[in-house]
């Protein structure tokens, strides 16, 4: 599989499909932030990094399987700054993205983004032709956080698997995991 991943953070789209077992060929990373190519780069050297997604060419992708991107969320957040989903600001990226996906044409898309407003959802909805999936992160992860997935790839949703933050933190005084430790209860 040929991927293609904008706003790529430390590569979460590598350790998902590699749980899934989707063996990926070719992984082409867009992300700007050093550190989090740094981490990308160290659990995956074969990452081909391309930079930031505005100076990156669509037409230079050839035959991608799967595009996928978690655009900046401050402006659509409840918690962000309000600016809404409009051209501008970092919100452009999500654009930008779009653009990208109607160039690229891949087989599969999946876009992540946080609980926004009705009319930005149906803003992605439309550009996309497809309508969100809310995924709590609670059902498969230590965290509570309610996720938007816009795709075309079928999928059937997580069964909880009952972890909370005391499962995947590690203990302070010794190090190890926290479920497994002498010191559960200190």
């Amino acid at each position: 599989m040929r991927v293609y991943s904008a706003f790529d953070g430390m590569s979460c789209g590598q350790v998902a499909l590699e749980r899934a077992n989707i063996p990926v060929k070719t992984y082409l990373a867009s992300e700007i932030d050093k550190y989090a190519i740094a981490v990308a780069q160290y659990n995956y050297p074969h990452t081909v990094q391309v930079g930031d997604i505005n100076n990156v060419n669509p037409h230079d992708m050839r035959d991608i399987d799967l595009m996928i991107g978690g655009s900046p969320c401050q402006d659509v957040s409840f918690s962000g700054k309000g600016k809404g989903l409009v051209k501008g600001e970092r919100s452009n990226l999500f654009f930008k993205w779009v653009e990208h996906l109607d160039i690229i044409k891949p087989r599969f898309f999946l876009l992540e983004n946080v609980r926004m407003k009705q009319g930005y959802q149906d803003i992605i909805s439309d550009l996309l032709g497809v309508q969100p999936i809310m995924i709590p992160s609670s059902l498969v992860s230590g965290q509570k956080r309610d996720r938007w997935y816009w795709t075309n790839i079928p999928f059937e949703m997580a069964k909880d698997k009952g972890i909370f933050l005391k499962d995947v933190l590690e203990c302070q005084c010794c190090g190890t995991d926290r479920s497994k430790s002498h010191c559960l209860d200190a």
